[in-house]
């Protein structure tokens, strides 16, 4: 069994990981880190647990030390680099699996994103996840990408989960209701991501919704020559036809259809009446493919498992 630690799993992220590590074939959860729960039965809050392990509090040198295989860094942006020092210095085979945006533009990260980037996360030690908004923007855009004349423009919007446990405005559900609350109009950080990652201007336009979990990202984009509905589509299938985690529909996909499943829906083609104008719509769950679901990828390709080792893949009908 390939030992592996947590760290920072008190929140909705760390709960669908455990999730899927307590019945995966490979994995062992060697300890679980959070000051806030040090010493408590990890049974008592994850369920889907059933051993004795129980929190503890270790910090960065002490992670390091731990002796184990992975690590999972579940932490705030912005404080994942003690650990990665710590580790770096004295158990530089340990691999590490970050899910913040910390090292998503490090070159000497992977960048963990399996559509796209899978043959060098065979192996890796390093992984950046990728963010959730992130991932849906690159799925829909990867397949037409050099057909793209100027930036894409991107309006998602995400079910109140993707603001964390942390009490705010954006995961407030009174402030919420009946409502659609959009922040970060510019320079969002997963706007930074994927144009970094496509090498393709991004224009992201984030939203927050009464829903509790999922994402809807409509993607619109201005093509350099007139094209048809029927062969844009054709790119779509054809890029995505041996992905077990991406399926293609005909109509827009919806966010309740996909919410607690692991893939991701790409959809709602829609072509402008010069041909010159795509617009496509995917969905996924923003706690599920665009963070846990995804770090699990990561971690069976780096340990050369079978990717979607420890998943059920279901769609809904």
């Amino acid at each position: 069994m390939i030992r592996l630690g947590l760290v920072g799993a008190r929140g909705h992220v760390g709960t669908e990981l455990i999730k899927l590590l307590a019945s995966h074939p490979g994995f062992d959860i060697a300890f679980v880190s959070s000051r806030e729960r040090d010493g408590q039965r990890l049974a008592d809050h994850e369920p889907a647990y059933r051993g004795e392990l129980r929190y503890t509090s270790l910090d960065a040198a002490g992670v390091a030390a731990s002796g184990v295989d992975a690590v999972v860094l579940g932490l705030p942006n912005g404080l994942a680099a003690p650990y990665v020092t710590a580790i770096d210095a004295v158990a530089a085979g340990m691999a590490i699996v970050d899910l913040s945006a910390d090292f998503r533009f490090d070159a000497t990260w992977t960048y963990g994103l399996p559509e796209r980037n899978r043959a060098a996360l065979a192996g890796a030690t390093r992984i950046s996840n990728p963010g959730c908004y992130a991932t849906a923007m690159q799925l829909a855009l990867a397949p037409v990408l050099d057909l793209v004349d100027g930036p894409a423009q991107c309006f998602g919007v995400s079910g109140y989960s993707g603001a964390g446990t942390t009490p705010s405005d954006k995961n407030d559900p009174a402030k919420l209701h009946d409502n659609l609350m959009p922040y970060s109009l510019v320079n969002h950080v997963h706007e930074r991501e994927v144009t970094r990652h496509l090498g393709h201007p991004v224009e992201f336009m984030p939203h927050v919704a009464p829903h509790f979990r999922g994402i809807t990202m409509t993607v619109n984009v201005h093509l350099n020559d007139p094209a048809t509905l029927g062969a844009l589509r054709a790119r779509y299938a054809t890029a995505y036809a041996s992905e077990p985690l991406v399926r293609v529909v005909d109509g827009a996909p919806w966010v309740s259809r996909i919410a607690n499943r692991h893939g991701v829906e790409i959809g709602g083609f829609a072509l402008s009446d010069d041909g010159r104008r795509l617009v496509v719509v995917s969905t996924l769950d923003n706690l599920l493919k665009g963070a846990a679901t995804q770090a699990l990828q990561n971690l069976n390709l780096a340990f050369g498992q079978a990717e979607t080792t420890g998943l059920t893949v279901e769609w809904a009908a």
